[in-house]
């Protein structure tokens, strides 16, 4: 773990300029203190929402998190630092033992924050974070201090409308200079 962030550094430097490239919609895995799956969808230029379902290494309990993101470009669209916010629900994955009363604890449920930077690589997207969430209800615990790395893998690198507009001026362009070429005889 000690030289990820170097390996890191350097793969953005070289690779970024050379394949790197914006998305539309990912989805894949995220790794670290809790694990899971993780999908994103931009909905502006700059922002983006994140559905987090994850489990924990640590405690007894799942979560999903619904997260609104803002991302701020670095060196491009392609390397970016992201902040935002959100809620979490949760669940506990071990069922009580039979026979024996349990007082029923509810799932946690509350607010989180993330803040992390990532890049983009032809169809990969990788990003490393911190997301510190705050019960305010429920849980084991009163807040957790989570931290992972995702690999998504990009669904959509843009709108399907956008590649439909743009394949429709292609075959209109396309039918004019045949067209034209027609008129020239």
């Amino acid at each position: 773990m000690k030289y990820f962030l170097p390996v890191f550094v350097a793969l953005i430097s070289v690779a970024t300029p050379a394949f790197a490239q914006s998305y539309f919609t990912a989805g894949g895995l995220r790794m670290g203190t809790d694990w899971g799956l993780t999908v994103q969808q931009r909905v502006a230029k700059k922002t983006t929402v994140e559905l987090i379902l994850q489990s924990s290494f640590f405690r007894k309990e799942g979560m999903v998190t619904l997260l609104g993101e803002q991302h701020t470009p670095l060196i491009s669209r392609r390397f970016n630092l992201y902040f935002g916010g959100g809620l979490h629900k949760g669940w506990h994955t071990v069922e009580p033992i039979y026979g024996v009363d349990e007082p029923e604890r509810p799932g946690p449920f509350g607010i989180t924050a993330i803040a992390g930077v990532e890049m983009t690589i032809g169809r990969l997207n990788l990003s490393y974070d911190i997301k510190p969430a705050l019960n305010i209800s429920g849980g084991e615990n009163f807040g957790y201090f989570q931290s992972g790395v995702s690999a998504r893998y990009v669904i959509a690198k843009k709108p399907f409308w956008e590649e439909q507009k743009k394949a429709s001026k292609k075959r209109h362009k396309k039918k004019k200079t045949s067209r034209d070429k027609l008129r020239l005889w």
